[in-house]
């Protein structure tokens, strides 16, 4: 894509993706600017590496403080936790936060575009502009852009679409740049040390309470200090010595109860998604896809019901640990490519 001087801005995080990103905009053509959110109190050193990266590449960065907005994500993510529910707060941040309160920042500062540094495509066919997987599926994170607007898929950049991890090293070393060592992140930007039971449990203290854990039968195996510890499917930590694999089934955060089963417990064909974000025309008939239930699933083949603003998704095969309160995204083949056609929130599972 060729800039020819319209002004981008770029999400500027000071790790070796946005900084790659913005290098290549600038090479290209662009008239750039970064951007960095202040999102939390822990912000200092991220916000240190990305002053490092614009003054490397003598571009203006603009800090923006969004802690005040960023409540909402808080709000969020601790609300979730509450239901029994696993939340996914980069996909809501990435709808309110990054390409709502971002760019509407960018935009009245004369940005014709918002960049970032995630791994996935923006395709245009004529008038018609798509959201599709990277080109190494192992590295996509079109996922957790499932949920943003449809009407901002013209407005956005996504460099690093086309690039392996390994690639992008290689150019950021190539141009010198002091992020192309920087190590692989893979926490939320709010949660220090990956510890994200301490910051509920400091941000929602109710949260820490004792209830039973038990099979399917509903026989008491043990006991747990709250909920928000657990996840759909997760096998270590359960507290319990069973003798053989043990898998959390199910959260029921009104009883306050745990349950426990063998695997097979946690494989169905069935979900339900609510609250459905649609970056096509929105689908009136049932349709197939693959259909990804989690940020770093490969998806499995699935047939889509419409059903107002939810969808019936029926998968070919069984899938493991369908999780409430995670995202199931929705992709059809176009050609060689994978677009990501929309997504809504898991909240229902069935057999």
């Amino acid at each position: 894509m060729i800039g020819n001087g319209n002004k981008v801005f770029v999400a500027l995080s000071g790790g070796v993706d946005s900084s790659t990103a913005t290098v290549l905009l600038c090479r290209d053509g662009f008239d750039c600017a970064g951007v960095f959110m202040i999102t939390n109190d822990s912000a200092s050193h991220a916000q240190a590496d990305a002053e490092m990266v614009a003054g490397e590449l003598g571009i203006k960065l603009h800090v923006l403080d969004l802690r005040k907005d960023f409540e909402r994500i808080l709000d969020y993510f601790c609300s979730e936790y509450r239901k029994g529910l696993t939340p996914n707060p980069c996909v809501f941040c990435n709808r309110y936060m990054k390409f709502s309160k971002l760019w509407d920042f960018a935009r009245s500062h004369g940005a014709r575009f918002l960049a970032t540094g995630h791994y996935a495509r923006i395709i245009k066919h004529g008038n018609d502009v798509g959201l599709y997987e990277a080109a190494n599926p192992s590295k996509d994170q079109s996922y957790v852009l499932s949920m943003i607007e449809r009407n901002m898929l013209p407005n956005i950049i996504l460099p690093m679409g086309d690039y392996s991890k390994d690639q992008t090293r290689e150019m950021a070393a190539k141009f010198g740049l002091r992020a192309a060592q920087s190590k692989e992140s893979q926490e939320i930007c709010f949660i220090p040390n990956d510890d994200y039971i301490a910051v509920l449990e400091k941000q929602c203290p109710e949260l820490v309470r004792k209830g039973n854990i038990v099979d399917s039968s509903g026989k008491v195996l043990g006991e747990h200090n709250g909920v928000h510890r657990f996840t759909i499917g997760q096998r270590r930590g359960l507290r319990v010595a069973m003798g053989r694999p043990y898998y959390v089934t199910k959260i029921d955060a009104e009883s306050n109860t745990v349950t426990l089963g063998l695997k097979e417990e946690v494989m169905q064909k069935k979900l339900r998604a609510a609250g459905t974000n649609w970056l096509t025309d929105e689908p009136v008939s049932p349709f197939r896809a693959k259909v990804k239930i989690r940020y770093n699933s490969k998806g499995a083949l699935a047939i889509v019901t419409p059903q107002d603003n939810s969808v019936a998704v029926e998968f070919d095969e069984p899938v493991s640990a369908i999780t409430p309160g995670q995202l199931a995204a929705f992709y059809v083949q176009e050609e060689k490519n994978n677009r990501l056609i929309g997504g809504g929130w898991i909240d229902k599972v069935a057999d």
